[in-house]
């Protein structure tokens, strides 16, 4: 199973942008998505989740800013990012649970930089 994350570039203060994941590979479904982030010196981060298509989870920092989606008909995951802060400048990684022949697995993005800067 892997992972192909997209969107991320350079934005000013205020603007927005969406993140897409792509999912692919040999797998039955998609149990959970999330996007996580790591800055330059920090541990990644949990951004935000989708629990088994139903709840999602958003850490305190990006709430009511960032929305996370999916479509389990395209295998996509995605971040919609509004309102964006310098602070909110790191790698992004996306990451689901998936079912497949061999059990769960969690396999893992090569990220994508989103650089908040005027």
């Amino acid at each position: 199973v892997q992972l192909q994350a997209s969107g991320g570039g350079l934005v000013q203060p205020g603007g927005s942008l969406r993140l897409s994941c792509v999912v692919s590979g040999s797998f039955f479904s998609i149990a959970d998505m999330a996007w996580y982030r790591q800055s330059p010196g920090k541990q990644r981060e949990l951004v935000a989740t989708i629990i088994n298509g139903g709840a999602t989870k958003y850490d305190e920092s990006v709430k009511g800013r960032f929305t996370i989606s999916g479509d389990n008909a395209k295998n996509m995951v995605y971040l919609r990012m509004n309102s964006l802060k310098p602070e909110d400048t790191a790698v992004y990684y996306c990451n689901v649970l998936v079912r497949s022949g061999d059990g769960y697995l969690s396999p893992w993005g090569q990220g994508t930089q989103v650089t908040v800067s005027s």
